[in-house]
């Protein structure tokens, strides 16, 4: 038996690349509800997501996984080409569009046309763009602070497009954010094909994009899901990896493990053990950093311009219109990091309701509202922290590693974790294969 610890999208990931191969696979979640970090939600009578969920057209393996699934990309997102409207209660705003062209000669286009810049603005990020796929790969990491400062951009600059895209890819303000990671990103949506840099906006809820089909999909291929149901204990026998031991008792042998958690909860797992304990080290050393996504329902009439819309000089960062996922007027206000700090509940949605009053006067008082924190959305993408992050392979050649924290070179997002399951099911799979037992289907 192979066995996936954690029901998150790299879980899946795993599970349904072991499932698709015809080889046993025992899914583990803790959890009721299946999704990890980017779930769908229940609060009594409402049904939403706990969070908004970046994704783009540059999420290759991703959109791989929803084909695998038999999930057509027009179910459960609408493509549209990236336009970003970022404005301030003051009245200031930029407006990027990027057209239908080849890369990146769109986004030479977008940067030209932009709204809200001075010329030499324009040019100072337009040469930022371009010399991104010339920095050497072993140079040390810095801040993205440290990287615009060198590329000559602009304080306005900074504050009205870095800062804004560094939030919401990596979940960290630019001083502290790693330019490495900062720098794939914008190289895999800018650099390579128009369509990456599309933005896909959920027309569906976060159960329904993969959680829900991964579930199907492992079932009805002979894998077993347990929720509700937490290991507590890796068993290892000759330097293998064993069994894994659930709260109610249960062993699980497994031939492979993947354990497809965040740092804190893998680490938990792996520090009894002298083998893993510089796994374990380094996944303790990784940090976490919160996202908290306030929710406001208006009347159905109550509309943005665009499904997504920046919010500059505000405690809001992002606003999303949730149209989209069937739910008219509801808006889901996006505050990244720390922003929120000791704000309660109510505070917060008086706080948020009072900015989207100034930025939209004509729009009338919220109805009701309701606050979801992830204390631990993301790990924190700080300078430095490639070198602390573990590949899937650990020193029990059957245990491997998954999740978003793990050596991608991608930050916290949905095309990492599921990269991250990938890579780590492959390797089971080439175990399988080098073993003599039937070749993957």
């Amino acid at each position: 038996m192979n066995v996936v610890v954690g029901g998150g999208w790299a879980g899946l990931a795993a599970a349904v690349e072991l499932a698709r191969h015809r080889l046993p696979v025992t899914l583990v979640e803790a959890a009721p509800e299946l999704g990890g970090r980017a779930r769908r939600v229940r609060q009594g009578e409402r049904r939403g997501d706990n969070g908004q969920h970046l994704v783009i057209g540059a999420y290759r393996e991703l959109l791989r996984l929803l084909d695998v699934l038999g999930v057509a990309e027009k179910s459960v997102f609408d493509r549209r080409s990236l336009e970003l409207w970022m404005r301030a209660p003051a009245g200031e705003e930029l407006r990027l569009r990027l057209p239908r062209l080849p890369a990146p000669l769109h986004l030479l286009a977008g940067l030209l046309t932009a709204r809200g810049l001075s010329i030499s603005e324009k040019v100072q990020a337009l040469r930022l763009c371009l010399a991104l796929r010339s920095f050497a790969p072993d140079v040390p990491d810095c801040s993205v602070a440290d990287l615009l400062r060198r590329h000559g951009q602009s304080p306005k600059l900074v504050s009205r497009l870095w800062e804004p895209l560094c939030l919401a890819t990596l979940n960290a303000r630019v001083h502290e954010a790693s330019a490495a990671i900062f720098r794939r990103v914008l190289i895999d949506a800018f650099t390579h094909r128009q369509a990456d840099s599309d933005l896909l906006i959920a027309c569906a809820d976060l159960g329904a994009q993969l959680p829900d089909p991964a579930q199907r999909f492992i079932v009805e291929h002979g894998g077993r899901i347990l929720t509700s149901t937490r290991a507590i204990r890796l068993l290892d026998r000759n330097a293998r990896l064993a069994a894994v031991e659930l709260a109610d008792g249960t062993v699980l042998d497994a031939d492979h493990a993947v354990l497809a958690l965040p740092p804190p909860a893998c680490e938990r797992l792996l520090r009894p053990h002298p083998a893993m304990s510089e796994v374990a080290e380094r996944l303790a050393a990784i940090g976490s950093a919160p996202i908290c996504t306030v929710y406001l329902r208006y009347p159905p009439s109550v509309s943005l311009p665009l499904p997504l819309m920046g919010m500059l000089e505000c405690t809001g960062q992002w606003i999303c219109d949730l149209a989209t996922t069937g739910r008219p007027g509801w808006m889901g206000v996006v505050i990244s990091g720390s922003a929120h700090g000791d704000m309660t509940r109510e505070q917060l949605i008086e706080q948020i309701g009072r900015e989207l009053a100034t930025l939209h006067p004509t729009w009338p008082a919220p109805l009701e509202g309701y606050v979801l924190r992830e204390r631990r959305a993301t790990f924190f993408a700080t300078m430095g922290v490639d070198a602390l992050r573990p590949g899937s392979a650990t020193p029990w050649p059957n245990l491997h590693l998954a999740g978003d924290a793990t050596a991608t070179g991608y930050p916290a997002t949905l095309e990492g974790a599921v990269c991250s399951g990938v890579a780590a099911a492959r390797r089971v799979l080439d175990a399988a294969s080098s073993s003599g037992s039937p070749p993957p289907a």
